[in-house]
């Protein structure tokens, strides 16, 4: 069988990231198609595949700036020539699963997200506060576009796996498909506990709806300790939200977050996320994590969401095995309370409770579910019944 792997861009090692990885070493010898390939930035098993990148590339400031031809990636991605495969896989939080195929070609997309920058986090990508006078006049109809596209292009998929029940929801409201959840892979043996210091911890990429603004202006407010971990397009802004004791460490290796993750305090997490690695892999550490109680945080966290009331919500905590705190509203304020609330009750976490909770979702699981899901569809596909 001939396998095409189709991915949105190749530019460092996130949540995406570790399940490709896992998809190379599935199909090991399956081409591996991105609209972008920054040398050097991704693992040593992706680097090793045969990659094909489209003109995205060529265009000016590509590297650094890709983003800004986000309106040219559904031509991009449409001008691969995938003919000669049987099986074509796309990974994708973009545009990767707009791929042209043939009906004898079965294509199964593993889905982060439906392209969320269009849909229902549009107006935090794109608001008042970061588009000038022109933008704002020319990104609606650009966004417009896109959303008809993505929809359009959907239908180009037999198969839906989603990451979380959360974007299976997005997969059913945006594209009227049903999908799959196949959670992602975490590599718990990469973490492990140790006492704790005395900075609370985020670990994220410096995208928009991740709200990393509104941490810094908790921990700002807390006057207790941040370390930040990560890069992106966001860092100039943020930089201006940090306070004296925010500490920003940039773009770490993966053994170095794990000793971040080992001494911190707890993990914060101000996202609506699609599910959330970061936030287990703090858990992986026997670490609580305190995060907004939206998206797919709600799924692999037993957290207690609090209500206001602080007797209440300790008499809860008591009688509850909680991993972490939900906090309700996604502002600084309902943050800030929930860290404050944190602090007066951290000794009511236990770490091996905590630690024992990840193990469901460990790396072998994921690769095991995924080979089993993609069998299922190819023998259904093989007999007229996929979709």
């Amino acid at each position: 069988m001939r396998v095409a792997i189709v991915h949105d861009w190749l530019t460092g090692m996130r949540g995406g990231e570790r399940c490709l990885e896992v998809f190379c070493e599935l199909f090991p010898d399956a081409d591996l198609f991105t609209l972008l390939h920054n040398r050097g930035s991704v693992s040593a098993r992706i680097e090793d595949m045969r990659i094909h990148t489209s003109f995205v590339p060529s265009l000016p400031g590509a590297a650094q700036f890709y983003r800004y031809y986000l309106p040219l990636f559904p031509l991009a991605v449409e001008q691969f020539d995938l003919r000669r495969y049987d099986l074509v896989l796309s990974s994708s939080h973009c545009a990767a699963k707009g791929v042209r195929t043939a009906p004898h070609q079965l294509h199964l997309c593993y889905c982060y997200t439906p392209m969320r920058y269009v849909w229902d986090m549009a107006h935090t990508y794109f608001s008042k506060e970061v588009l000038g006078f022109f933008s704002r006049k020319l990104i609606p109809p650009v966004l417009n576009y896109l959303r008809v596209w993505d929809v359009f292009s959907s239908q180009r998929v037999d198969s839906f796996i989603a990451i979380s029940q959360h974007i299976a929801a997005r997969i059913a409201k945006h594209y009227r498909r049903t999908a799959d959840v196949i959670y992602p892979p975490v590599e718990v043996g990469r973490f492990r506990h140790n006492s704790a210091g005395d900075y609370y911890l985020l670990v994220s990429a410096f995208a928009p709806y991740k709200r990393i603004d509104l941490v810094l202006d908790a921990f700002r407010e807390l006057a207790l300790p941040l370390r930040v971990i990560g890069e992106g397009q966001e860092r100039r802004r943020l930089l201006r939200h940090a306070g004296p004791t925010v500490k920003f460490l940039g773009r770490l290796s993966d053994d170095e977050v794990a000793e971040q993750m080992a001494h911190c305090k707890a993990f914060v997490f101000a996202a609506e996320e699609d599910f959330g690695i970061a936030p287990l892999e703090a858990q992986a550490a026997g670490k609580p994590v305190i995060a907004y109680g939206r998206g797919g945080v709600t799924e692999t966290i037993k957290g207690l969401t609090l209500t206001g009331d602080d007797e209440r919500d300790a008499d809860e905590l008591k009688r509850g095995k909680h991993h972490g705190l939900f906090f309700a509203r996604q502002d600084a304020a309902s943050l800030a309370h929930a860290v404050r609330f944190y602090e007066k009750h951290a000794d009511a976490f236990s770490a091996e409770r905590i630690q024992a909770n990840v193990a469901g979702f460990d790396r072998e699981r994921f690769k095991q579910e995924i080979a089993r899901a993609i069998e299922r569809q190819v023998a259904a596909f093989g007999h007229g019944e996929c979709r």
